[in-house]
């Protein structure tokens, strides 16, 4: 829409600048000599300007009530809900038939409008065409219908503007149908969705400013030679072919390795040979030198072009994705940072509370008290940093699960096992990446009324972070405040993964009647 716009303003404007320009004797030559010629009063406003910027504005008003409310109905009706799954079948053929009654009158109304904007336009564009040829109707018995008898002077044909219209009606319908299916095609579900949007959109704006110009140049007569024409729209889409072909799939397929490296080689200069064979058939006289000059373009000036805009986009990305990695773990930083209140307070009070401990022998409570102020240590100072040892988070992991054992040891019937090797692990990883699995784990998988169980392993190797979490599930009641609430950072934690490690990490849940199974591999 914003192409036909200034597609029309163009028109519009192109006109008026040529009309305005144009002298006395011009006029009389090119427009009012068939009206002194039949007797016919001239006026260039009545006979030129104002119905061809009528007809003009009616053919782009047109436009835009169907594509801005008769296309728009079509193509997104609203949603009609058929009824809920407690709802009978009767109501429910009740609920179809309106629907269907529903999408029938929108489609009789479609065609209502289409049949009036069909006509109202064919009547102004053969009023308009009346004015502009009024030295060929002025005459005794003219008539807008044709009659039946045979009239020596040209009469108004009306049907050839009404079949007119209904073309111009049906290329714009064909041209619909193609745009949704690609629109469809480009937005159909995938990884790579987003980038198909933004080739999409990055190449429909090339195409609009590449159409407008020489139509903004014709239009205002600032270029007259149809072989410059030739030229511009025979040789950009060549360089354009170099620089999309270097773009999107020479630059990535080359990453890191040198211009020179073979295969990137082949691919380059199969590409500039490709896109130099049309200025062969341009330079007719010196085809040698037009293919010599088409190849140096494409090599030493497309090329590098190609290479400082693919450079800086990905210096954009990276930056993006950075700023979304900051984002994921401020989330995850405000998550455990609101249940923190005064920490330097908590700090005083749990080592007062371990002093207590000691002095009335409760060995056992003050090393809970111990691992608790070690765990707050990590949250408030370690958390902050990109990565850490990953012997930082496994002592983490291991505090946290030695305090859910002080506080389930009384109950026979729960299990807690952990296997947690860290022998290999000297990796570094993501803070706080572990434990919400855990978490979850502890959260949802132990109840003091019923047998359950947690299970817990850790592997690494030179390559690999092996981690698996094994519960029971138990059935909430009604009045469980946590019934409704996932576990703290739970769906960032999986966020965070695709931000920091992209496709090197492979997670995978699984639940049944009696366990939940999270098994999280990654490679750091």
């Amino acid at each position: 829409m914003i192409f036909a716009t200034i597609v029309a303003i163009i028109t519009l404007g192109g006109y008026l600048w040529h009309m305005l320009n144009l002298s006395q004797q011009q006029i009389n030559e090119g427009f009012a000599a068939p009206f002194i010629q039949n007797h016919v009063p001239f006026n260039i406003y009545r006979n030129m300007l104002l119905p061809q910027i009528g007809a003009g504005l009616l053919i782009f008003l047109a436009y835009l009530f169907v594509n801005l409310l008769t296309i728009p109905r079509l193509l997104f009706p609203k949603k009609f809900q058929a009824g809920t799954s407690k709802v009978s079948v009767s109501l429910k053929k009740i609920s179809l038939q309106g629907m269907a009654r529903k999408v029938l009158q929108n489609f009789l109304w479609l065609i209502i409008q289409i049949v009036l904007i069909i006509f109202l336009l064919g009547v102004g564009l053969n009023i308009s065409e009346y004015f502009i040829n009024e030295c060929y109707f002025s005459y005794p018995g003219f008539t807008f219908f044709p009659g039946n008898g045979f009239h020596p002077k040209p009469l108004m044909g009306l049907e050839n503007t009404f079949l007119s219209v209904f073309a111009m009606f049906g290329f714009y319908a064909l041209y619909v149908c193609i745009r949704e299916t690609i629109i469809n095609f480009i937005e159909r579900p995938g990884n790579k969705k987003n980038y198909r949007i933004l080739i999409c959109n990055q190449i429909t704006l090339f195409t609009v400013e590449y159409l407008l110009i020489p139509f903004f140049l014709i239009s205002f007569n600032f270029i007259g030679s149809y072989r410059s024409f030739f030229a511009y729209f025979f040789i950009v889409p060549c360089l354009l072919l170099m620089f999309m072909s270097n773009l999107y799939w020479l630059l990535p397929f080359k990453k890191e390795n040198s211009f020179i490296y073979q295969p990137v080689l082949i691919r380059l200069l199969l590409t500039a040979f490709l896109c130099s064979l049309p200025f062969v058939f341009i330079v007719h006289t010196m085809y040698l030198f037009g293919f010599i000059f088409s190849m140096a373009v494409q090599l030493f000036i497309i090329t590098p072009i190609s290479w400082l805009v693919y450079q800086k986009r990905k210096d954009e990305i990276q930056l993006l994705r950075s700023a979304e990695k900051e984002i994921a773990k401020s989330k995850t930083d405000l998550q455990f940072l609101r249940s923190q209140i005064n920490p330097h307070f908590l700090f005083n009070v749990l080592n007062t509370l371990y002093g207590t401990a000691l002095q009335e022998n409760a060995e056992r409570t003050a090393n809970g008290i111990q691992k608790l102020g070690d765990m707050m240590r990590f949250m408030l100072h370690e958390n902050n940093l990109d990565f850490i040892p990953m012997s930082r988070e496994i002592e983490y992991l291991k505090n946290y699960i030695s305090l859910q054992k002080l506080r389930t040891q009384s109950s026979p019937e729960i299990i807690i096992e952990d296997n947690i090797n860290d022998q290999n692990c000297n990796h570094k990883i993501a803070p706080m990446l572990l434990i919400p699995f855990v978490e979850n784990a502890f959260k949802h998988g132990i109840s003091l009324k019923e047998k359950s169980w947690i299970k817990i392993n850790l592997d690494c190797d030179e390559k690999n972070i092996v981690f698996k979490v094994h519960n029971s599930v138990h059935a909430r009641h009604e009045n469980d405040p946590e019934k409704e609430r996932s576990g703290i950072g739970f769906k960032n934690v999986l966020e965070r993964l695709k931000l920091i490690y992209g496709g090197k990490f492979q997670a995978s849940v699984n639940r049944d009647d009696k366990e939940f199974f999270i098994h999280l591999s990654i490679q750091p």
